[in-house]
């Protein structure tokens, strides 16, 4: 869909791999449980071809049996892990201030997750971003099962006319999001998916989150 610069109100976020870098920390605490479970481990590079929504259909990819490992047990162990360690993770270089250029030019700025809402909510209070997000919305469980839904819900229950948002974010389902939605999109090169993957999405990529500002500005 094509972007026009100056009917976008809302930009929405991705909040994993698209304002904060975690895909490596991902891999790390995935590598834990394969080990755990005598599987092959992951490298970024493949975890980038294969994670994907629902997560579960990832996990089987990694060769989970579920009859002899249930996904409600081994995705709250990963989770479990990852909650404690996603302090360790820094937002990519540009955010702030590209968060910060956006919301004094007027623009509302909502960050749109497959992550629990507590756990948004505790990174945007851990990462002083609350001066920036007007609204989180995320899931109330941890099994990242997809946001289209509750994206739906919010614009809905808003009456958002879908030409007025751009939606930035950095992976295919964050695509598929916007296509169910209506809305523009923008992906990101450097997080949870390859650049192969984004590109057969056939939407603008970009490298840098100051790119966004020449998309809504120039």
């Amino acid at each position: 869909m094509k972007i026009e610069k100056n009917s976008i109100e809302y930009v929405a976020w991705d909040w994993n791999g698209t304002l904060i870098d975690d895909a490596w920390l991902c891999v790390d605490v995935m590598n834990g449980l394969l080990r755990k479970y005598d599987k092959d481990g992951l490298s970024l590079e493949k975890y980038r071809a294969i994670f994907d929504f629902p997560v579960k259909s990832y996990y089987r990819d990694l060769g989970f049996d579920f009859d002899e490992h249930p996904f409600e047990i081994v995705g709250t162990e990963f989770i479990e892990e990852y909650y404690r360690r996603w302090r360790e993770c820094s937002l990519y270089p540009e955010v702030k201030g590209t968060l910060k250029i956006i919301n004094r030019s007027g623009l509302r700025q909502i960050v749109l997750s497959a992550a629990p809402t507590t756990l948004i909510e505790a990174g945007i209070e851990h990462y002083r971003l609350r001066p920036y997000i007007d609204e989180w919305i995320g899931l109330d469980h941890h099994y990242a099962t997809g946001k289209v839904d509750i994206a739906k819900t919010y614009m809905q229950s808003r009456a958002i006319d879908p030409a007025t948002v751009l939606l930035v974010g950095d992976t295919t389902h964050d695509h598929q999001v916007a296509e169910e939605l209506g809305v523009s999109c923008l992906l990101f090169k450097n997080g949870h998916h390859s650049a192969d993957r984004l590109l057969a999405c056939k939407t603008p990529l970009i490298e840098s989150h100051k790119q966004v500002l020449s998309y809504l500005y120039q």
